[in-house]
Parts: structure tokens; C-alpha cells; sequence
């Protein structure tokens, strides 16, 4: 299985980092050994001094596609979940300086969480999905799937133009404001529909 990242989703988080709004979906991926095993802490890595938490809405793929039209795109899916995209943001800075790409800084060991996934057919609304992510009891990030600069359908279409989806798959679909930095002893728990999806310890 693949983990297929999106970044620059949500303009807010785009202005917070004050990067500049792509024209296209910008997509990087995780290797299978960035996922952080169930239940298990998540271990600040030596290389880095400022690694954040960026809360993620979760799409898992349940059959082969290539080239999916948007109107079938639906049709590739039945779970949504939640996550986190940790990230490196001192090393992710540096490598964009000088041009180079940022998987040192987004797939590292452990940096992916895949909290539990529900049926989409219970959570209503795709397009208008609440999430959140509290770092220990302080309510960090709050998310909506209706501020998507692109919704989950329309990410999977243009995904399946460069890389082959296979089941099990999982996308990530970028994260919105409110993104920051990590300590050791945080508690960091994820709750889309109001359903907690994960919850994970610091160290």
C-alpha cells in the first residue's frame, strides 16, 4: 500500500505558512514505514527541532483505478478517516530553500498516524465533514472538508492520472490552519463527526 499526501489544501493553512496557492493539487508521498503502528507513541525524531502536527482527513481506496473520471470517483471509496501528517517543519524548511524536495521532512519513520476509519455512508455530508485535533486539552486545529480547495472526488481523479490507486491505499488530504509544534508528554487526539479517530502520546 501507498500513502498519497496532499498539501496546500486550505487556503488558511497556505497563508499561515505563507506559501503561495498552487494551481493543481500538490501531491508527495509516504512510504508504508511512516506509519506510526496503532496505540503506539509517537517518538520526536533526533534530526529535528520543530516537528508539528498537521491534522488530515483520510480517504482509503478499495479497488484499482487509473485514470478515474470525477463523476466515478465515488465509486473508489467507502471509508473516511482521520490522521496526522507529521512533519519536520526546520528540515522542510531548509530543503525548500534550496530547492529540493521535502520527503526527508513529511516521510520519515512514524510520521504518518491512521487513526480508525468510518463508513462514509454514516458521516453525512463529504463535502461538509468537522474535524479536530486537541494538543493534550487545547483545541489546536478545526477543520471543514467544505474549505477544500479541492474535495475528495476531484483529489482522486487527478491522483489517478499519475499513480495507479490500489486497495488499501490511503490519501491524505491536506490540513487546515492552525498546524504547530510538538513536545514531549503532549496527548494529541483527532475527532472527525465528533467521533474520536485517534489518540497519541508524545515522547
Amino acid at each position: 500500500m501507498k500513502i498519497i499526501c496532499i498539501g496546500r489544501n486550505y487556503a488558511k493553512h497556505i497563508e499561515e505558512l505563507q506559501n503561495e496557492k498552487p494551481e493543481n493539487p500538490v501531491i508527495f508521498l509516504k512510504p508504508d514505514s511512516a506509519i506510526l503502528a496503532k496505540k503506539q507513541p509517537f517518538f520526536i525524531p533526533p534530526f529535528s527541532n520543530e516537528i508539528h502536527f498537521e491534522v488530515e482527513v483520510l480517504v482509503k481506496i478499495n479497488k484499482v483505478g487509473k485514470y478515474i473520471d470525477e463523476r466515478f470517483a465515488h465509486k473508489y471509496y467507502d471509508e473516511i478517516g482521520l490522521g496526522i501528517d507529521f512533519t519536520a517543519r526546520d528540515l522542510q524548511n531548509q530543503l525548500r530553500e534550496k530547492g529540493l524536495s521535502w520527503e526527508k521532512s513529511k516521510a520519515f519513520d512514524g510520521s504518518a498516524v491512521i487513526g480508525d476509519f468510518y463508513a462514509k455512508e454514516n458521516l453525512g455530508d463529504l463535502n461538509n465533514l468537522e474535524f479536530t485535533l486537541h494538543q493534550n486539552s487545547t483545541l489546536v486545529q478545526e477543520g471543514n472538508t467544505n474549505a477544500m480547495l479541492w474535495k475528495i472526488d476531484e483529489l482522486i481523479a487527478y491522483v489517478s492520472q499519475f499513480f495507479t490507486l490500489k486497495k488499501g491505499d490511503i490519501l491524505f488530504t491536506g490540513t487546515p490552519a492552525g498546524v504547530g509544534k510538538v513536545y514531549e508528554n503532549d496527548i494529541l487526539t483527532g475527532t472527525i463527526s465528533k467521533n474520536e479517530a485517534f489518540s497519541v502520546k508524545i515522547k
